[in-house]
C-alpha cells in the first residue's frame, strides 16, 4: 500500500459481516489515505475520490487528478453525527441532522477553524456528508479525521456507478475500492442543501433525494426556502 501502484480491491457483498477481506480492504485504504494518497471509494450515490481533508498536498492532488477548477469546492465526509460539530458551526437541531444523515444528502454549513484552511479557502462554508454505506462510514471512523470527497470522474464528465467507468483515473490512485455497481441511482449524486442561515434552507443541487429532503426541512422543521444566494 505504500507505493503508488494502484491496487483494485473488491469488497465482499456484505461488509456488515466483519469478513477478513473487508478488514484488509479497510486497512489498506486507511494506510493509503494516511500516506497522503488519493483513493476511489463507493458511496450510497456514486463512486467518489477521497483523501484526508487536513492534508493540503492530498487535496491539491485531487484537483489535479480530476482537472477540477480550483474555485469549485470539495465536500467532507465523516463517520458520525458528532464529528460534524468538530468541523462545522451547526445552526440547526441535532435531530434534523439525524433525520437526513446518514443518507444521500450533503449539508452545507459554516466551517469551523479546525478544518484545513487550504480546503476551499475561498468560502466560509463547507459541505458535509455521511454516506449511508457501511464501508464509507467505517473508513471515516478508522481514519478518525474528515475525508475530502468528490465524484470519481474527470471534471464535467458523467458521474460513475462502477469502477470500470473511471479506469482512466486508476493510474493516479493508490487504491480503487470496488464495491460493485451502485444500483437504483440516476447519477445525480447527493442532494446538496445550504443550512448555514438560521431558519432557512437553500437547495444548491437537487440531486437524488430532493423530495424526501424537502419533506423533512419544510414539513417537519418548518424551514423556509431561500432562493437568493447568500
Amino acid at each position: 500500500c505504500k507505493e503508488l501502484k494502484t491496487r483494485v480491491l473488491r469488497l465482499s457483498d456484505d461488509l456488515k459481516t466483519h469478513t477478513h477481506d473487508g478488514a484488509e480492504v479497510l486497512k489498506c485504504t486507511v494506510m493509503a489515505l494516511k500516506a497522503g494518497q488519493v483513493v476511489a471509494v463507493p458511496t450510497d450515490t456514486i463512486y467518489g475520490l477521497a483523501c484526508v481533508a487536513q492534508n493540503s498536498d492530498a487535496v491539491r492532488r485531487v484537483y489535479d487528478i480530476k482537472g477540477r477548477n480550483g474555485d469549485k469546492p470539495l465536500a467532507i465526509c465523516v463517520g458520525e453525527i458528532q464529528d460534524i460539530y468538530s468541523f462545522c458551526k451547526v445552526s440547526v437541531k441535532e435531530e434534523l441532522l439525524r433525520d437526513l444523515l446518514p443518507g444521500p444528502v450533503t449539508l452545507v454549513l459554516e466551517r469551523s477553524a479546525a478544518l484545513n484552511r487550504d480546503l476551499n479557502p475561498f468560502t466560509k462554508l463547507i459541505g458535509v456528508r455521511i454516506p449511508d454505506h457501511p464501508f464509507m462510514r467505517r473508513l471515516c471512523q478508522m481514519c478518525a479525521e474528515p475525508l475530502a470527497l468528490t465524484s470519481a470522474n474527470i471534471s464535467s464528465h458523467t458521474s460513475t456507478l462502477a469502477v470500470h467507468e473511471f479506469e482512466d483515473l486508476w493510474p493516479s490512485l493508490a487504491v480503487v475500492v470496488d464495491g460493485g455497481p451502485i444500483a437504483d441511482r440516476s447519477r445525480l449524486g447527493s442532494t446538496v442543501v445550504d443550512l448555514s442561515v438560521c431558519g432557512t434552507f437553500r437547495i444548491i443541487r437537487p440531486g437524488c433525494a430532493l423530495s424526501a429532503t424537502l419533506k423533512i426541512l419544510e414539513d417537519k422543521y418548518g424551514l423556509l426556502e431561500d432562493s437568493v444566494s447568500h
